[in-house]
């Protein structure tokens, strides 16, 4: 594993590498607007997909290198982002861009201009919760990219049964539970390993589809 900082027009951004052995694609992934990270979800992925070939990008945004505890506005979290997404792209290896919640916004908005091949979205944030007349599907729907949506049942932000139909290429995998954060209620017929399991299968398969 290793950590670099990359300047940025909104300041440092920070990426932190786990490499693949033999890597045949990198996947860059975002967090979220509440959390870094350390989100189960990115770091189920950042260990299980670079035994596959994919290495794994973790990009802190820079208002989190910075300390602070709430992120900017979308055009802001696009210009710190921007940047790295391009340097990432640069070694040669496909890039698949991503991230949860904000940092798929931020995927979605950007990838096909960082020379990306796809972008994976975590908990795509569709709505605010209780506003869904309040859309940000036309992000998803206009990402110019092949998409993945990984989307939980209970997802307060959008359920899978709330998407509009996805344009070619776009592919949603609904999860039978989980939380926005991927949490899985005690109650549920399957732990959090086992979810956090179909995630990172989903993506790998995914993306290794891509290439």
């Amino acid at each position: 594993m290793t950590t670099e900082l990359v300047p940025t027009p909104a300041g440092d951004a920070r990426i932190t590498l786990r490499p693949a052995a033999a890597p045949k694609a990198l996947l860059a992934l975002g967090h979220g607007a509440g959390g870094g990270i350390e989100a189960r979800d990115l770091v189920a992925l950042a260990e299980a997909l670079p035994p596959r070939g994919i290495s794994v990008a973790l990009v802190e945004q820079p208002w989190r290198v910075a300390g602070k505890r709430l992120g900017p506005a979308p055009k802001t979290l696009d210009t710190g982002w921007t940047p790295v997404a391009e340097r990432l792209a640069g070694p040669g290896l496909p890039l698949v861009v991503g991230g949860r919640s904000a940092g798929a916004r931020v995927a979605c908005r950007t990838g096909a201009a960082t020379g990306a091949v796809g972008v994976v979205a975590l908990a795509f944030p569709l709505h605010p919760p209780g506003k869904p007349e309040k859309s940000r599907a036309e992000e998803l729907l206009e990402s110019g990219l092949p998409t993945l949506v990984v989307q939980s049942a209970a997802d307060p932000f959008g359920g899978p049964e709330e998407f509009p139909a996805l344009p070619a290429g776009h592919e949603l995998v609904a999860l039978p539970y989980g939380s926005h954060g991927f949490e899985v209620p005690k109650r549920a017929p399957m732990g959090q390993d086992d979810l956090l399991e179909l995630i990172t299968a989903a993506v790998g398969d995914w993306v290794l589809g891509l290439l």
